[in-house]
């Protein structure tokens, strides 16, 4: 007798019911764990920023040459995302198989052991060294975004990303603070370090240390209080007696002649671990090419952009000191990560992923054009406040670009073949925007130099810029119009 209640509701009744959603809360209890955790990638790296270029002369490895400063810190640097290139998908498919839990512990325990071996460091080779360390052995980042996906659903998954730019917000404001005004501690605050052996033996041990112990203190809060998220784990000793063999993963079965396809149990399939040729669909392939490109441009940019700012006015930047940089560049990582934390969610339940992420890339076009412009207004006028208007427009701009990792991970998880290979899903993007951090820097400062020099054009290096933007916008436009849509045809 249901059917003619069912054929007397409103039709408009009956379309508004399934829109009632309740929204799960966020796993507060370990979200802020992951948050805490996190933290301790970012600070590590921020911190050694103010002091590397000092560091390089103090070792002695450029004998003098000034010109040579730059050369051994983008060494040192690569070093670092080298090794991470070369594991951070191992490390990600690895967290399928034992769980995500050990991986973090690991990664944690490397961010400590390489801060304090790079703080006692003597030589570049030990330097190097160090960084590689802690590169090859940091699979934080996909690891946590698989972590993410493990503990929320789709109603509270953007409210989490949404949280997800404050610890390095923090390590981006701390990291600096303690490098710059902790090393060489026994030359500036005699009265407290001046007596020490040991700092004036290794100047730069005070900071690292500080940097080291928080990773320590995270690795503890890890271990006793993170639950694990992978519920089908595999012994870490089983692992290692098969030579690793069950990480080149079971191909999903095949019915034969003699078995029903309709038979096969799609919850066994949905639980196993997929091969790397299995993983790579045409879904996780094009989220992995769009991932890449943003990537490319992001750090592209984030690398001339300081550049920018300390080159002479009449060679095409601002002229800027070193205060006045990291202020700025301070104030916009604050602002970024507060205007995330409480809009992202909102602006993602109004607009959607994709049209979020089209707006973010769509917006590196005038954040490059802004270039020239402030040039061309810093030449004309001096630094006035009219150049600062358009700095901190260009600077409101890149909020968008910033949010279009969270759109991305929403989609990685979306392209995932099925829950057991989010995380070897997560690091083949990781392991492709790895190299991207390798090229981008890399490419974009050699490109700005060049363009610098007297007889080259000086838009060079926004014409490669531009041309990378346009790229991520055209591919952006291959993204389903929901992650949902994706999802929906696994």
């Amino acid at each position: 007798m249901a059917l003619p209640d069912d054929e007397e509701t409103p039709l408009l009744q009956q379309s508004e019911q399934p829109t009632a959603i309740d929204k799960t809360p966020l796993p507060w209890d370990q979200f802020w764990i992951i948050l805490f955790l996190q933290l301790s990638d970012p600070l590590s790296s921020q911190t050694l920023a103010p002091f590397i270029p000092q560091l390089i002369r103090d070792i002695g490895v450029t004998h003098g040459d000034e010109s040579q400063v730059g050369h051994y810190v983008g060494i040192l640097q690569s070093s670092y995302f080298a090794a991470h290139a070369l594991t951070i998908f191992h490390w990600s498919r690895l967290s399928d198989q034992i769980g995500r839990k050990p991986v973090l512990l690991a990664a944690l325990l490397a961010i400590s052991v390489s801060m304090f071996s790079f703080g006692l460091s003597k030589t570049f080779l030990d330097l190097v060294f160090s960084r590689a360390i802690c590169g090859a052995f940091n699979g934080i980042n996909g690891v946590v975004n698989s972590m993410v996906i493990d503990i929320t659903d789709e109603t509270n998954m953007p409210k989490a990303y949404g949280y997800m730019p404050v610890p390095w917000m923090i390590g981006t404001i701390a990291g600096p603070l303690i490098g710059g005004s902790l090393s060489r501690p026994a030359d500036g605050f005699p009265d407290i370090f001046g007596r020490s052996e040991l700092l004036k033996t290794y100047p730069y041990l005070l900071p690292c240390s500080i940097s080291g112990v928080f990773a320590s203190i995270a690795f503890l809060v890890t271990y006793f209080h993170l639950k694990e998220s992978v519920s089908t784990r595999t012994p870490l000793w089983e692992l290692i007696k098969g030579g690793f063999s069950r990480l080149s993963y079971p191909k999903p079965p095949q019915p034969s002649s003699n078995v029903d396809p309709g038979e096969t149990n799609p919850e066994e399939v949905q639980s196993k671990p997929l091969s790397l040729r299995a993983l790579m669909t045409p879904k996780v392939s094009t989220i992995t090419a769009i991932y890449t490109i943003t990537g490319l441009f992001s750090m592209a940019f984030s690398t001339v952009l300081p550049v920018f700012y300390a080159t002479p006015i009449e060679l095409g930047g601002l002229s800027l000191d070193p205060p006045r940089i990291g202020a700025t560049l301070a104030t916009a990582g604050v602002a970024h990560g507060i205007f995330q934390m409480v809009f992202y969610a909102r602006l993602h339940d109004y607009f959607g992923a994709k049209v979020m992420h089209v707006a973010g890339v769509s917006s590196g076009i005038p954040i490059v054009i802004l270039f020239p412009v402030i040039n061309a207004l810093a030449r004309a006028y001096g630094i006035c406040l009219i150049v600062w208007l358009f700095v901190a427009v260009q600077l409101a701009l890149t909020t968008n670009l910033i949010m279009c990792y969270s759109c991305l991970a929403l989609f990685v998880k979306a392209a995932a073949p099925n829950r057991a290979s989010v995380g070897a899903t997560n690091g083949i993007t990781q392991l492709f925007v790895a190299g991207a951090r390798i090229i981008g820097p890399a490419s974009a400062t050699s490109i700005f130099s060049y363009s610098m020099q007297e007889g080259h054009d000086a838009w060079l290096a926004y014409y490669f810029m531009m041309a990378i933007a346009f790229l991520a916008v055209g591919a952006s436009l291959l993204l389903p119009r929901d992650p949902s849509i994706w999802e929906d045809h696994q």
